[in-house]
């Protein structure tokens, strides 16, 4: 996994979109922001949206030598999705494809929530391009005991109790995009009512890279618990629980969320 070193200076954003051709798949659209900074994460964000993972974005460009990429998952925001995206394994061949298109190698891959489930299923992918993953409060498994909340009949407010240690840190701009309310029908489009897939938490036991397991204390979407049955079901996993956090610490806490990925990438 790509170890983080201190940065001086942020080179610019460049917006792209991408037409992959991968198999039997056909042409997919991917929208990306590329922070280029020489060695390569791929963060991939949650039902919430592309822009729960900007600012962190931001911050980890300007803190390491990194180029950090930031797809739209197609259907999210208004983007077109093609119709042989059925499902997050089909999304992560694509991200592969485009690591392949882009010749990129030592990507790590950071996702959180369903970017965590979506990490997985790329790390799963068994690409030598990719060295390592995150994942941060992730979903997509089945834990007995620990169900993940239904938030289907939950208003903003009750979303945010579920989401952040301290709620008043959610964004107050319901169109903000910033916040962790879903694009239900994007995010269903992938992982069907449930959320999950009841073969993810034996299949994780394939992985053979180095995955980092990081996790809001606070967290009542996927408890702590549910955390630590992932990592546990991966080989090579490190399980870090993030104080005074929730569901989306690259929202609530940034500084703490990179304060970790660096101590982990040092090690």
């Amino acid at each position: 996994m790509s170890t983080l070193t201190p940065a001086s200076t942020l080179r610019p954003v460049h917006t792209d979109t991408r037409t992959i051709r991968t198999g039997s798949l056909g042409p997919i659209e991917i929208n990306v922001e590329d922070r280029d900074r020489t060695q390569p994460f791929l963060l991939l964000h949650g039902g919430g949206g592309v822009a729960t993972m900007t600012g962190f974005a931001d911050l980890l460009t300007e803190r390491t030598h990194t180029r950090a990429l930031l797809p739209t998952h197609p259907g999210f925001g208004g983007t077109p999705r093609a119709a042989t995206l059925t499902g997050v394994p089909e999304l992560a061949r694509a991200y592969v494809a485009l690591l392949d298109e882009l010749d990129l190698t030592d990507v790590t891959v950071v996702g959180n929530s369903f970017g965590g489930w979506l990490a997985a299923e790329i790390a799963l992918q068994q690409s030598p391009r990719v060295s390592g993953a995150v994942i941060i409060d992730g979903i997509g498994i089945e834990v007995e005991g620990h169900p993940m909340a239904d938030i289907s009949g939950l208003t903003p407010p009750e979303i945010h109790e579920y989401s952040f240690h301290d709620p008043r840190k959610a964004p107050v701009a319901a169109g903000s995009g910033a916040g962790p309310s879903p694009d239900l029908r994007a995010l269903i489009g992938y992982t069907g009512p449930t959320m999950s897939d009841p073969t993810l938490l034996q299949r994780l036991g394939a992985l053979d890279l180095p995955v980092h397991v990081l996790w809001g204390e606070s967290d009542r979407m996927v408890d702590p618990d549910y955390g630590r049955a992932y990592a546990a079901a991966i080989p090579m996993s490190t399980f870090t629980l993030l104080p005074r956090t929730g569901h989306l610490p690259q929202v609530e806490t940034p500084e703490e969320l990179l304060g970790a990925l660096l101590d982990l990438g040092n090690h």
